[in-house]
Order: structure tokens, then sequence, then C-alpha cells
């Protein structure tokens, strides 16, 4: 079944909140700055995969694409930014782009 971004969102944050992450007393507050750092690491834990060869395992690599993905999402909507309408932005800038 199909999700749009949004649903994604909701349900991530769904998750988040099911997890005591958004408590004022949480020991990972999930502030811009800390989301941002976590969506490098997980972005570097994809690298991992690619180390010493060119193949990864599918589901291993699909959990760590998920993570980025989750951390991407919570990072767009605790910035109060519209990541569909973000993407499409930019997808618009880069077909006028030239590429060296």
């Amino acid at each position: 079944m199909a999700r749009t971004i949004q649903e994604l969102t909701e349900e991530m944050h769904r998750f988040v909140a099911s997890k005591g992450f958004y408590g004022a007393d949480t020991p990972r507050p999930q502030v811009p700055r800390n989301l941002a750092i976590s969506l490098v690491l997980e972005a570097s834990e994809v690298l991992e995969h690619f180390q010493w060869g060119e193949q990864a395992d599918p589901e291993r690599l699909g959990d760590e694409l998920a993570d980025v993905a989750l951390y991407l999402l919570q990072l767009a909507s605790v910035s109060g930014i519209d990541l569909e309408q973000s993407i499409l932005r930019k997808l618009e800038k880069n077909r006028g782009r030239e590429w060296t």
C-alpha cells in the first residue's frame, strides 16, 4: 500500500511519541540539531554496507535507508519544511541546471 510523504511523517511521529522522545524530560530531545546529526550518522551506516565491496544485502541496506528516510522526514517536519514541495522545487531547479 503506497503512502504519501505526509502519511509516512504522521506514522513516524506516532512512533517517536510512543517511545516518549517528544517528552520534556527525554534524554533524546527531538530538535533539528540532534535530528540532523542522527541523519548523517544513519547515512554513514549506509556507507558501511559498501565499505569492502560493491554489493550489499538488500534487507540490511533497506533497513539503513529506512532509518535515513525517517530522520529526514522528522527533521523536515520539526523544522516546518514541506518536504514534498521542497523536493518538487529542487527537481525543477535541477532541470535548468548545467551538469559538468
